[in-house]
């Protein structure tokens, strides 16, 4: 690929996803012809999926704060965050007629909610931007000579050359979706190093009993604080049937997924409580209790809902000893502080997000493949992870635009890269 040889750089997009689209529409607005690869039939599932409660795009709060999100990986994402920001993001949607506002937890949303009147939105303006869409065509890596090989519908190979490419293809979660990870291998094949794919923000294995589980799948625990590693999260949890899920413990998955990959399982410490002092807790629990049974006694004297009690039990069925023989001190600790042992992440495929991929040093300044001139890289195919609450997007979008500032410079076609 001579970039110095064509008066119309034609680049290629693998993955219509935010991270491709964003790239999309930066260079063909840069008046470059775009073409954009989608193995899938449609563009963007995994984006309309993520919309459909809610379509959290991006997050309010300060920018450092915002940054110290991406944990070790922000040292390479804040050129691209500061680049393409929070509010250019949100100015970016209410140029497409999706204004946004922000909610009383400081995330962001558009105000049709949605993401699928961003999204039409979003595909009218690139059709009239010319870009060219082509679904069902499945990249399969490279030629010898450089050009990218193409997986047609009707399952024949072609080629198809270009001057830059924009590698877009997400990372592994919720595989039907179309990213499945499989460029992995194909980037190995090129000698391209990556961190191996994990589950991130998603749900751990709790061995429930039988009973637990039966009686309070499905049931939420609101206003809660989960601990581990020295760390408090507070929010939402839910018991699934196979252990636990929810925000709160999104937000902890990395710490809680690093444990059990060191030590073979987590303990998640669980404060059912969190605003009530243990004086206030033991004075409750010291009232009589009559005739009424424990579970009972525990929902009048603490408001507790039958899943949380039923958390308490399990507890104290760990323990070897019958709840109702639990000295009324060591009630009041066990219900700000369940232990729950975790035994493993919940699938990758049933992830939120995937943290690994392509390795930092792997790619330069401009997210161009150091191994493979003229192939940049974007969204999640790299290795970093967020918690929910629109830093996911934001980066995704983010680099998306980065990416394509770095086709533009390479090509000759860009302002210099910020120091």
């Amino acid at each position: 690929m001579n970039a110095a040889s064509h008066p119309d750089f034609r680049v290629l997009i693998v993955g219509a996803g935010p991270a491709g689209l964003m790239a999309a529409e930066t260079l063909a607005a840069a008046g470059l012809p775009v073409t954009v690869l989608e193995r899938m039939p449609s563009p963007a599932r995994k984006f309309l999926m993520a919309g459909r409660g809610g379509l959290n795009l991006t997050h309010s709060e300060d920018l450092e704060a915002f940054l110290t999100r991406y944990g070790d990986a922000a040292v390479h994402l804040r050129a691209a965050v500061e680049g393409f920001p929070p509010e250019r993001l949100r100015a970016w949607s209410e140029e497409l007629g999706q204004p946004t506002f922000v909610g009383s937890s400081g995330r962001v949303f558009p105000e049709a909610f949605k993401a699928s009147p961003l999204l039409r939105a979003w595909l009218k303006q690139l059709e009239a931007l010319g870009v060219r869409f082509l679904y069902r065509h499945e990249w399969a890596g490279w030629t010898a000579d450089g050009a990218a090989k193409i997986r047609l519908p009707d399952g024949r190979d072609e080629t198809l050359a270009f001057d830059a490419m924009v590698l877009a293809l997400g990372g592994a979660s919720w595989p039907r979706l179309g990213s499945d990870g499989n460029w992995v291998a194909t980037l190995a094949g090129a000698s391209v190093g990556t961190a191996p794919l994990r589950p991130s923000n998603c749900g751990f294995v709790v061995d429930w009993s039988a009973k637990f589980r039966e009686r309070f799948e499905g049931q939420p625990l609101k206003r809660i604080a989960l601990s581990t590693e020295g760390r408090t999260v507070r929010g939402e949890m839910i018991v699934t049937s196979t252990g636990i899920e929810g925000g709160a413990v999104y937000a902890l998955s990395p710490l809680l997924r690093e444990r059990i990959d060191a030590s073979g399982f987590a303990t998640l410490h669980l404060s059912l409580l969190p605003d009530q002092a243990m004086p206030d807790l033991i004075r409750r629990l010291s009232r009589k209790r009559g005739k009424d049974s424990l579970s009972t006694f525990l929902r009048k004297a603490l408001a507790l809902p039958p899943v949380a009690i039923g958390l308490l039990q399990e507890a104290a069925l760990a323990r070897g000893a019958p709840l109702a023989a639990m000295p009324v001190e060591a009630l009041a600790v066990l219900v700000n502080d369940i232990p729950l042992r975790l035994d493993a992440a919940a699938p990758l495929a049933r992830a939120i997000s995937s943290a690994g991929g392509i390795r930092w040093d792997e790619v330069d300044a401009d997210f161009m493949l150091r191994k493979r001139t003229g192939v940049f890289v974007a969204g999640e195919m790299l290795d970093w992870e967020a918690p929910t609450g629109g830093y996911l997007l934001q980066a995704c979008f983010a680099t998306g635009a980065a990416a394509a500032q770095g086709v533009l410079r390479w090509l000759g076609r860009g302002s210099p890269a910020p120091d």
